[in-house]
């Protein structure tokens, strides 16, 4: 029916008029939950190591890391940190944890439900946090996030059960190694299927804080309540407080460093009055060990901030070497150097005790090309030292592609390099991480982790080579 033949007699309203619309109360936003914004931050984070393998140290530079975590309070800092790291460490244990809570897998396009639920059970499994928090704000985050707001439901009951059946879950994740399953492979084919579960397992105790001393390290052990290590290191105890606070650190008489990183410039026996350079050499640590063996040494680093941190290293230690900023691979020197030090750029997977995140930043496509860029510069670094110098190679990979497969090439393919052999009854103690072929080889499994070692050490490769 048409509006002209419409009998319908009330009166016609103008409807150029509106009425006024009654007006509404205010919605008052709800209240945001404390620790939301951190274990948000923390999802993010866990989003950009394991999806765009950016390194968690960057993330969390306080300076330039990643928006989220820098508007953090130290405090929330703290546990952002702490959380990724657990996460990071277990995180083939928690996916499995989590995938046996569910009927079916989660879709493809739900990654960062995953990081949530991830972030989420970390907590419940592994770090002292109330469980009906880290439940709580799971739920919240995904309440908030249209992504995952269906889920919401999801993530409640799966997190409740994981948190009811907690016990018995931990039981059952013992036999799940926790490493990605690439990496975890080629432990198991290059030290067999114990010593690669020694390896993983060893590798979740957080690094110990080990110190290379000028001198006297049973001194500065009862100073410090540490232990001497085999190394020499002094290994503290755990302690509160920062490292500067520490009786030594002002003084410069001695710097953190890993036992195992300890090893190379050990390697060289006496050095004094030869010239010896440090191809790779910040931050510094090694290039200390040489100068207090007596080297001339000149310092080499392509990188200018690198550098400036090795100087002020130095400084602080009251010790002086020659510095250049250039990459190694252009390096060349007027006069040979009666010795050379390369620890390579690696993979770092001997790390993962202090850098939990390096499994999920790398793959074995970054082993290939990085152990060709090894071989590339130890073949250089031969060129550096006189005939009869001595090249001591090494990095902090426990994949042999980036270690012994490198040094085999270089000195199997002529006539004119040869290794040195290491005698193990010159480390005691350390005799396990002598090679048949005169070579160190260290893995986080080798110290135990109980004490007075308690703690294990990084995963590290060395050789010493002559130049005929």
């Amino acid at each position: 029916m048409s509006a002209e033949n419409n009998n319908d007699s009330r009166p016609k309203q103008n409807r150029s008029r509106k009425e006024p619309a009654k007006s509404r109360p205010a919605q008052q936003p709800r209240p945001e939950k404390p620790g939301l914004r951190t274990r948000q931050a923390a999802a993010k984070i866990l989003a950009a190591v394991v999806d765009r393998k950016t390194s968690l140290d960057g993330m969390l530079d306080h300076e330039h890391g990643n928006p989220a975590y820098r508007e953090l309070s130290e405090a929330d800092r703290a546990l952002v940190r702490a959380i990724l790291n657990s996460a990071l460490r277990h995180l083939p244990r928690i996916q499995a944890a989590i995938g046996s809570m569910l009927q079916t897998p989660l879709p493809e396009g739900a990654r960062a439900l995953d990081h949530v639920l991830a972030v989420a059970a970390a907590q419940i499994l592994y770090l002292d946090v109330p469980d009906h928090s880290a439940v709580d704000l799971a739920v919240e985050q995904a309440q908030g996030d249209p992504r995952n707001r269906r889920f919401a439901n999801l993530v409640n009951a799966v997190l409740r059960r994981l948190s009811r059946e907690k016990d018995a879950i931990l039981e059952n994740l013992r036999a799940v190694p926790a490493m990605p399953d690439w990496f975890f492979d080629r432990l198991v084919e290059r030290y067999g299927r114990e010593h690669a579960d020694l390896i993983a397992e060893a590798q979740l105790t957080p690094a110990a804080i080990d110190l290379t001393v000028k001198s006297d390290p049973d001194g500065w052990a009862e100073r410090l309540g540490g232990t001497v290590l085999p190394t020499g290191s002094v290994r503290l105890a755990e302690f509160s407080g920062s490292i500067p606070s520490l009786a030594g650190f002002s003084d410069g008489e001695w710097w953190v460093q890993d036992a195992a990183a300890s090893i190379p410039a050990r390697l060289f026996g006496s050095l004094a009055g030869k010239s010896v350079v440090d191809l790779c050499a910040a931050p510094g640590g090694k290039t200390a060990q040489l100068i207090l063996a007596g080297a001339e040494v000149t310092a080499l680093d392509q990188s200018s901030s690198r550098l400036r941190r090795l100087k002020g290293n130095l400084e602080r230690l009251g010790l002086e070497a020659q510095t250049r900023e250039t990459n190694m691979a252009d390096f060349r020197p007027d006069e040979l150097f009666d010795a050379a030090l390369l620890d390579a750029p690696c993979s770092s997977t001997g790390t993962t005790r202090r850098h939990p995140d390096v499994l999920w930043t790398k793959g074995p496509e970054d082993i290939e090309k990085l152990a060709l860029l090894q071989e590339r510069l130890l073949r250089h670094a031969l060129t550096v030292v006189k005939p009869g110098g001595i090249v001591v190679f090494s990095n902090c990979s426990l994949d042999p592609r980036e270690g012994e497969e490198v040094v085999a090439r270089v000195v199997e393919a002529g006539e004119d390099y040869e290794r040195v052999p290491v005698l193990a009854k010159d480390w005691q103690g350390l005799e396990d991480a002598i090679t048949p072929l005169g070579e160190v080889r260290t893995t986080p499994s080798m110290f135990p982790l109980d004490p007075p070692f308690a703690g294990g050490l990084d995963g590290f490769y060395a050789a010493v080579i002559r130049r005929k």
